[in-house]
C-alpha cells in the first residue's frame, strides 16, 4: 500500500505469508521479520513507492517513487537481496500502481491496465483492460492453486471483477456495495474475498465459487474510510477478519457467525427484514481496539498466529496476534483474546520505532 501523504513511510506491505514486511522511506527500503521484529535487510539507494516480497525469498519487486532519474515510477526492478543487483528490470508508458505476487505469477497494475506474467519466464500471459484505477486497488490470492485476481470493475459502484490468472479467464464479478470501493483482500486460500467501499460502514465476505452469496459485518454507523483488511491464516474458512479505519480503531470479526447468517437468511423473519437492517443485527462477534492509533494516521495490519483451544473446561476459545504498522513509523503487536462468553481482550505485547531500528537493535 503505497503513502501520497507527508508521513515518513512511503509505502508497506507483507508478504504472502505473514512472516516478514516490508518499508520504504525517502532514504530506501527495510525488510522485517514480523515474529521477532529483527530488521532482516536494509538498502539506502532513494524513495521507492513499492515494495512486494515473494515470501521470504530473495526475491523482491520495488518501484521507484520517481524522485530521482534513476528510480522512475514507470520502471519494475525485481531485486536480488543476496546480491544486491537487479535481476530484471520492465518498463511502462505510465505509472505502476501497485505489484502483486505469488510463486507462479506476476501482476503489474497500471491505471486503466493490468499486466499478468509467468514468474518464471516473465512472459506476458495477458494484458486486462480496466476501468480507470486510480488507487491501485487489486488482490492477489497468495496460493498457486486458487489463483485468482480481483480488480475494481466500476467507478461509480462497488462491484469487483474477479480473473482466474491460472486459466487467463475472466472467473466472475461480484456487485459488492453500492459506493465505489476502498479495500479488498483474499483469504490465504483463495476461497473467500473480503471488500469494503468507500463509505466504510460494511464490510463483506464472499465465497469466490459462489459470486451471489455474501455475508455482511458491519464496522460502524458512520462513514469511515477502510486503510486495510485482513483474514486469518487457515487452510479452510478463516476465523477472523480485521480491519483498520481513520477512526483510529481496529476491528475483528469472527467468521463462525457466516454460518449462523445462513441459517438466519433461510428463515421467515429475514425475508421481512430489509437488508440494510439486517445487515445491522449481528453485532455479537464484533471486537473492537478503540484508539489504537490516533485517528487518521494510515496503518495496515496483518496476522501471524491464530489458533483455537479446544478444551470441555477451557473458557479461551480463540487467540490471535495482530500485527499493525502506521505510516508514522511505528510496528505494534497486539493479543486478541476471546472466551466462550464471546468475551475479548485486547493486549500490546510489544512496540517500537521502525525508523530507528538497525540490524543491530535488540529483537
Amino acid at each position: 500500500m503505497a503513502n501520497h501523504s507527508s508521513s515518513p513511510i512511503i509505502c508497506a506491505s507483507f508478504n504472502q505469508d505473514n512472516s516478514c514486511f516490508a518499508i520504504a522511506t525517502k532514504e530506501g527500503f527495510k525488510v522485517f521479520d514480523a515474529r521477532t521484529g529483527r530488521l532482516c535487510y536494509e538498502r539506502a539507494m532513494g524513495a521507492f513507492s513499492i515494495v512486494e516480497m515473494l515470501f521470504s525469498s530473495s526475491l523482491l519487486a520495488i518501484v521507484g517513487a520517481g524522485e530521482q532519474p534513476a528510480l522512475s515510477p514507470r520502471r519494475l526492478c525485481l531485486f536480488n537481496t543476496v546480491t544486491g543487483a537487479s535481476i530484471r528490470e520492465l518498463n511502462y508508458l505510465t505509472s505502476i500502481l501497485a505489484i502483486r505476487v505469488n510463486r507462479k505469477r506476476l501482476i503489474v497494475v497500471l491505471l486503466e491496465k493490468t499486466y499478468i506474467y509467468d514468474l518464471n519466464s516473465l512472459v506476458i500471459l495477458d494484458a486486462i483492460d480496466t476501468v480507470p484505477n486510480t488507487k491501485g486497488l487489486c488482490a492477489f490470492s497468495p496460493t498457486s492453486e486458487g489463483c485468482y485476481l480481483a480488480l475494481p470493475a466500476s467507478t461509480t459502484k462497488g462491484s469487483v471483477l474477479i480473473y482466474n490468472t491460472m486459466e487467463l479467464r475472466s472467473h466472475c464479478q461480484i456487485d459488492a456495495h453500492r459506493s465505489p470501493l476502498a479495500a479488498v483482500v483474499f483469504s490465504s486460500n483463495g476461497l473467500y474475498i473480503a471488500t469494503a467501499s468507500e463509505q466504510g460502514t460494511i464490510i463483506r465476505v464472499h465465497l469466490v465459487s459462489q459470486a451471489t452469496k455474501s455475508y455482511p459485518f458491519r464496522r460502524g454507523a458512520y462513514p469511515s474510510t477502510i486503510y486495510s483488511l485482513s483474514f486469518g491464516p487457515s487452510t479452510e474458512l478463516p476465523d477472523i477478519l480485521a480491519c483498520t479505519s481513520s477512526s483510529g480503531s481496529v476491528h475483528v470479526f469472527s467468521l463462525g457467525s457466516m454460518q449462523n447468517q445462513s441459517k438466519r437468511s433461510n428463515g421467515l423473519l429475514s425475508s421481512m427484514i430489509p437488508n440494510s437492517i439486517n445487515d445491522a443485527l449481528d453485532t455479537a462477534n464484533h471486537h473492537v481496539l478503540h484508539n489504537a492509533v490516533p485517528a487518521g494516521v494510515r496503518r495496515i495490519l496483518n496476522h501471524y498466529n491464530e489458533y483455537l483451544i479446544k478444551s470441555c473446561k477451557c473458557f479461551l476459545v480463540c487467540r490471535a496476534s495482530i500485527f499493525i504498522f502506521t505510516y508514522n513509523g511505528y510496528f505494534q503487536e497486539y493479543t486478541l483474546s476471546i472466551n466462550n462468553s464471546n468475551d475479548s481482550l485486547w493486549c500490546l505485547e510489544r512496540e517500537f520505532n521502525l525508523l530507528t531500528t538497525t540490524q543491530d537493535s535488540p529483537c
